[in-house]
Formats: C-alpha cells, sequence, structure tokens
C-alpha cells in the first residue's frame, strides 16, 4: 500500500509530527499503519448523534483489528426537527456545505489515508458524501440508526412529528394539553434518527445503494446491538478499500448514482434527495441534471411504503428487508456491476436478498404503483422545474387547481393557516423562501403539519420556492425555480391568481396571460435581503439554485 501519511510521518526529517501523535499516546508501531481519519458528527443535540460515540469506539475497534490507526475529529450537525418552524430553519441546508468543507479541509491538513464518516440526519449525511466524493480517498459512511416508534396513535406508531399534528388538534379542540404532553413524552422512546421516512433516513438508504454503506446497514435501529457489529466491520472494511485502493469516486460515480434515483424513488423517499443528490454528484464530477431524476422517478415501482405515506415505519422496513430487498426487486434496471464498499458489485451482494413479507415491500411485478415517488413539474410558474412527492399525496389531489393565497415568508403562512385565513381549495403560495430569498431555504414542513392537524391537507395546495420535511403529505409542490428573489414567476403571482397542478401531466401553471405578467414584472423589486451578515449573508450570494442542488460551487470549470 502507497500511504500518503507517510510522506508526513516518515524519519527524520517529519520526526516533529511524530512527536506530536505521540504527545496523544500514539506508538511508533501505530505510525507505521494508515491513518483512518473518523469524521463523528457526535453530539447531544441531535437525536440520530447522540449514539454516534459509541458507533465510533466500534469503529475504532474494527480500524485497529484490521490492522489500521483510528484518529477522531468532530463535525457539526444541526437537528431539522429543533430548527423546524422557526429562523433556525434557514441556516440548516447551508451547514451541509460546511459540513462537507470542513471535513475537506480536516483530511487535507492532516494527510489521512482514508475516511469514516459518522453522520445520520438530514444534512449530515449528504454534506459527509460530498466531502467523500470531493476527497476521492477510500471512504465508508456509517450512521447511528433510526429510533424506534412511539405508541399507536391514529393508526401508526406514533413519532415526533405526531407533536405538530397534535398541535393542530389541539388547536381544533380535538384534545387536551394534557394529552399533548403525554404524547411528547413518548412519541420519541430513545435516540436516533427519526423512525419515520424523512430526509435522514431517506439518505441514509441512499448512502447504502450508492454502495458507501455496507449491505443492510441503513435502517438498523439505534439500540440493536447489530448496530454495533456493522459499525466495527465498517472499520475493519475501510482497511480493505485503503489495500485495494477503492477510493470513493470508484463507487460515487454516474451508475451508481443512477442506481441511488432509482431507490429514493422506490421507497418513496424524502423530496430533499432531489436538492442532494445533484450536489453529490457534482463533486464526484458527474454529469446530472433534475430531468434524469424525473426520468428515473418515473421508470421505477413504488415498491415500498412507510410513514409518511404508509402507516409502517423505518423499522418495519428494516425487518421487511431494508435496501437490499427492495435493490433485489429492481436489479432489472439498476446497475449491477456498480462497485461497493464491500469491494464487491451490487450484484454480489445482493445474492440471497428477498423481502420476508409482501405489506411493507413489495415485488416489482405487482408494486404500490407504476412510477416513483419524486416527480419534477414544470411550466409557467417553474420554468425551471419545481418537485413534489406523488407517493405522499393522496390521488384525488395529484390534480389540483384553486385561487392563489400568496404569502411572503413561512411565518405569514404559519400565522395566517392558525387564523383560518387560508380556506379549502386554496392553493397556498409560500415565496421569497429559496436559497437566497429565504435564505438558506428553509423547510415549510410547519405550514403542511398545521393543514393536516386542521383537516385541510386533501383539501389546500401548497406551492414554494422553499423545500419540505420528507415527513411532509398532501398536495405540495417545492423547489421552485427560479425563486422569487431571483425575479421567478411565483415573485409575480397575485392573491385569487388560478394555480394549477397536474402531477400526471408533469405541469404546474400560473393562469396568468404572459401580457399580465409582462406588466407584473416592470413593477417588481426584489425585496431587501433578510440578512445582511455571517455565514447566510455569504450563503445568500454563492448559493447555485434549487435545481441545480443549491450548491456552492468550488472549482474553476
Amino acid at each position: 500500500m502507497k500511504l500518503r501519511s507517510q510522506k508526513i510521518l516518515s524519519r527524520p526529517e517529519w520526526s516533529i509530527n511524530r512527536a506530536y501523535y505521540k504527545s496523544m499516546g500514539y506508538t511508533d508501531s501505530d505510525l507505521e499503519k494508515p491513518i483512518i481519519g473518523i469524521a463523528n458528527a457526535f453530539s447531544t443535540t441531535v437525536p440520530g448523534h447522540y449514539n454516534l460515540n459509541q458507533v465510533c469506539q466500534a469503529v475504532k475497534d474494527g480500524i485497529r483489528e484490521a490492522g489500521g490507526t483510528p484518529v477522531e475529529f468532530g463535525v457539526i450537525g444541526a437537528c431539522d426537527g429543533i430548527a423546524e418552524g422557526h429562523e433556525g430553519m434557514r441556516y440548516i441546508l447551508p451547514t451541509r456545505d460546511i459540513i462537507a468543507h470542513s471535513i475537506e479541509l480536516m483530511v487535507q491538513a492532516q494527510q489521512y489515508d482514508a475516511i469514516v464518516l459518522l453522520g445520520s440526519c438530514d444534512k449530515i449525511v449528504p454534506g459527509m458524501l460530498m466531502a467523500a466524493a470531493r476527497l476521492d480517498l477510500p471512504s465508508i459512511l456509517v450512521n447511528g440508526g433510526p429510533m424506534l416508534g412511539g405508541p399507536v396513535l391514529h393508526g401508526r406508531k406514533a413519532d415526533t412529528t405526531s407533536i405538530i399534528e397534535g398541535v393542530g388538534r389541539l388547536n381544533k379542540g380535538e384534545i387536551t394539553d394534557r394529552e399533548l404532553e403525554q404524547m411528547e413524552d413518548s412519541c420519541a422512546p430513545g435516540c436516533g434518527s427519526c423512525s419515520f421516512l424523512g430526509t435522514a433516513n431517506t439518505m441514509c438508504c441512499l448512502a447504502e445503494a450508492l454502495g458507501m454503506s455496507l449491505p443492510g446497514s441503513a435502517m438498523i435501529p439505534a439500540v440493536y446491538t447489530a448496530r454495533m457489529s456493522v459499525a466495527q466491520a465498517s472499520g475493519r472494511a475501510i482497511l480493505d478499500l485503503v489495500e485495494k485502493n477503492i477510493t470513493a469516486r470508484r463507487i460515487i460515480n454516474q451508475k451508481s448514482i443512477e442506481n441511488a434515483v432509482r431507490l429514493v424513488s422506490a421507497i418513496g423517499g424524502s423530496t430533499n434527495a432531489a436538492l442532494h443528490v445533484p450536489a453529490i454528484a457534482y463533486e464526484a464530477k458527474v454529469d446530472f441534471n433534475i430531468d434524469i431524476f424525473d426520468d428515473f422517478s418515473r421508470g421505477t415501482p413504488l415498491v415500498a411504503k412507510m410513514n409518511p405515506a404508509a402507516s409502517a415505519n423505518v423499522i418495519d422496513f428494516h425487518e421487511a428487508g431494508g435496501v437490499p430487498a427492495v435493490m433485489s426487486e429492481l436489479t432489472h434496471i439498476l446497475n449491477t456491476d456498480a462497485m461497493t464498499v464491500t469491494g464487491k458489485t451490487l450484484a454480489e451482494n445482493l445474492k440471497g436478498h428477498s423481502s420476508p413479507d409482501n405489506e411493507v415491500i413489495k415485488t416489482s411485478a405487482e408494486p404500490f404503483s407504476a412510477s416513483g415517488g419524486l416527480a419534477v413539474l414544470r411550466g409557467s410558474l417553474a420554468p425551471d422545474s419545481a418537485v413534489t412527492k406523488p407517493a405522499a399525496i393522496d390521488p384525488k389531489m395529484l390534480s389540483f387547481t384553486g385561487p392563489a393565497r400568496v404569502y411572503d415568508s413561512e411565518e405569514q403562512a404559519n400565522q395566517a393557516i392558525m387564523d383560518g385565513q387560508v380556506q379549502k381549495g386554496d392553493v397556498l403560495v409560500i415565496r421569497y423562501e429559496g436559497p437566497k430569498g429565504g435564505p438558506g431555504m428553509p423547510e415549510m414542513f410547519k405550514a403542511m403539519k398545521l393543514l393536516y392537524g386542521m383537516g385541510m391537507a386533501k383539501d389546500v395546495a401548497l406551492v414554494t420556492d422553499g423545500r419540505f420535511s420528507g415527513t411532509n403529505n398532501g398536495c405540495f409542490v417545492g423547489h421552485i425555480s427560479p425563486e422569487a428573489q431571483e425575479g421567478g414567476p411565483i415573485a409575480l403571482v397575485r392573491d385569487g391568481d388560478q394555480i394549477e397542478i397536474d402531477v400526471d401531466a408533469k405541469k404546474l401553471e400560473l393562469k396568468v396571460s404572459p401580457e399580465e405578467l409582462d406588466k407584473r414584472r416592470l413593477t417588481w423589486k426584489a425585496p431587501e435581503p433578510r440578512v445582511r451578515e455571517g455565514y447566510l449573508y455569504l450563503y445568500s450570494k454563492l448559493a447555485e439554485s434549487s435545481d441545480k442542488g443549491a450548491i456552492i460551487k468550488n472549482r474553476a470549470d
């Protein structure tokens, strides 16, 4: 093995570096082995990361057992759930790029030979995958696993989103304050990523489909002993990747990215994947655009359903066979020769995998539906694209037309819903919430949950240049590009304008004449930026549009 770490650890020139390591207890024997960086996003603020120190110890054990030397460093990670519905959500998506940048900086500064990425949640996992693709070193991702579900409420096991739905029911007088408090105490019974198929679990499943996590590992619950076993196995696997010189871009490439899109589509994953896949592809130097996402999604059967599209949660999905069972149903449309972190191809990994039931995971011959869980729409309201999730939309709302009720911020819209200003049949428009306008492209999570809790989720559509949580259901369309802050058509919508949503026809139309829109454009002026300092200010100046993954470009091409 040619170890780049040895270039800065050989005697006598680099004896000073050896001295730095020895001051922390490393030995001569340690410094002769591959130096494996461990990017650990542990914290006591993110439930999905609360157990990562235990996971990290298991990874270290595997690394040492296989003949490597683990070196751990910290990575930031914010909790989407805690940030939902207030100013903090504007900071969430921008953390993704900070995570990628910080890992790159640390790994390159210290010249590690390989990297193990420890993260479980929404922006942390894609940020880590972006870093792996950018660095192109041997890399593997290990997540902390999902939390268990709570007691059964309204036909499904409770989870953290049950609370905001409960707030809507409390507002209608359907439950008491005490009942809401009991829900608060029981809906999240332990640590882990949230037990529904939100962005966190979608991205962990996507990482496995990419070939960047060990087969079957994505949805092992946080409290299962198998979570520590697979962490230790991942520690051993990274040394095998170093020995074989299997770097990240041998795994993250055109073939595996197509496989990942197929998987997300087949399980009805979060719409946020449509932001993160282009960003990961950019770092891997793979040509990718949002239309590819749509083509693959529409050509992939929906073979798995779970909350928010069904009552099953991700623990049920894991017990039904998880990612390998789904991918084994898709082999006829997958690139099965794609390389994975096992050092084997996808086809080799999938041998013998199938689902033991036909409830959570169905066959490709008899799927839940013939097309996948995500769709890209275009039209006069979204010339560059918009994203929706048919798997989470009631069939009667796949085609919806109604008058616009327009709000220039998430906060205004949430208050309007609570005040009863939004009526059945309306198309709720929330704008100036894109990457630049938000800034930070916050999720319209709370608005959708309030509509659900108030019994209007099947009667009101929501369109926005912001984005959505993977837990949302109802008729929603996000990621509208161009965004309002850049003068996109969504900035010109007025109360009462008719908006047509037709998911099957891939249409999102503002039923206003081009002449009238031209008149409105003459008087439109971009609002003053919400933020004038700090990282959000920088992000608002540098971020690309949502159809390009809201990335910050970091190379000259």
